[in-house]
């Protein structure tokens, strides 16, 4: 970016790029391109208009002004599908030059503000998010108590872009994606029963007795085997389903019910083994971790309050070595 600000022929560049017309006012241009690019990153018009909370109509409108200006098309559309034409693969990254820096001039003059300022959606797990992130967000809201947070719990990969999210956290092993991340300490998991069950049935002492129980499973993982490491020994339960729930904290709740065993994030019984509503069991025996990462846009200028939030994950939740 600071070659672009450096380098004045990047501004001459610019206008003789866009050929300037008397009809098309720069902050009109500018709105445009920034149509253009969110269409283009969302993958539909529909879904650009979701993004900034406007008609499908409106981002119609701005990308066919685009197109008449510019006298070219710069999307190849059907009722399915669209694609950039050769010109618009060309246009698309010129834009997003150009936007970023707009986008740090504007930047700078905010960050003139003594603190962080605005509101950020974010995304997170429902397990994280209500059992370890809600309370720790309270530290976050003490020192940044301008920036309001807009939490969005699903278990579902949540879009960043059709979402308008500013940032998610993802636990799992991240997909190749455009999008930024920091990696942060890895999601721990442990077995655990209720007493009452380990009473009836009595408390494993190796993954293989296991088989004398059913599992409460959380649908989303699957029916995959449960994978133990202990001195370097690796063994593997294949378990066998009392039920299978889509919640991780109904399944939670079913193995308080005595439903079974279940493989649980340490986030989200804690306190359940801390007052001895469950028991942990095999502690002695690892089980793999889940990487967590934050993952936000590849953006070369970042808010202050983004910057902030940032920071703050990697402080209340760690970052992986």
């Amino acid at each position: 970016m600071e070659q672009l600000v450096n380098h004045q022929g990047f501004y001459d560049n610019f206008l003789n790029f866009f050929q300037f017309k008397k009809d098309f006012f720069l902050m009109d241009l500018f709105t445009a391109m920034r149509t253009f690019v969110d269409v283009v990153e969302a993958g539909s018009m529909n879904a650009a208009a979701r993004k900034r909370n406007v008609t499908s109509a409106l981002i119609g409108q701005r990308i066919a002004a685009l197109e008449d200006h510019l006298e070219v098309r710069l999307l190849n559309r059907t009722t399915r599908q669209q694609s950039l034409t050769d010109f618009g693969e060309r246009y698309l990254e010129q834009c997003r030059d150009i936007l970023e820096l707009v986008a740090q001039s504007e930047g700078t003059a905010s960050d003139q503000q003594t603190s962080p300022k605005g509101r950020l959606r974010i995304a997170a797990p429902h397990s994280f998010g209500s059992e370890a992130l809600m309370p720790a967000l309270k530290g976050f809201n003490d020192h940044n108590p301008d920036v309001e947070i807009d939490l969005v719990l699903s278990d579902s990969n949540e879009d960043l872009i059709a979402g308008g999210f500013d940032a998610a956290f993802r636990i799992g092993t991240l997909e190749d994606s455009t999008l930024l991340q920091t990696k942060l300490r890895p999601y721990r998991m442990m077995v655990c029963a209720s007493d009452a069950l380990l009473t009836e049935v009595g408390t494993p002492q190796s993954p293989s007795d296991l088989d004398q129980f059913l599992a409460v499973l959380f649908s989303r993982t699957g029916r995959r085997d449960w994978r133990f490491a202990k001195d370097g020994e690796t063994r593997h339960w294949s378990p066998k389903a009392a039920i299978s729930v889509n919640s991780s904290q109904a399944v939670r709740t079913a193995a308080k019910a005595a439903m079974g065993v279940a493989m649980l994030p340490e986030c989200l019984v804690a306190r359940d083994i801390a007052d001895g509503s469950l028991v942990r069991i095999l502690a002695d025996w690892r089980l793999p971790e889940q990487p967590m990462s934050l993952i936000y846009h590849r953006d070369r200028y970042r808010p202050k309050r983004l910057q902030a939030f940032i920071a703050f994950a990697s402080s209340a939740f760690g970052t992986a070595k």
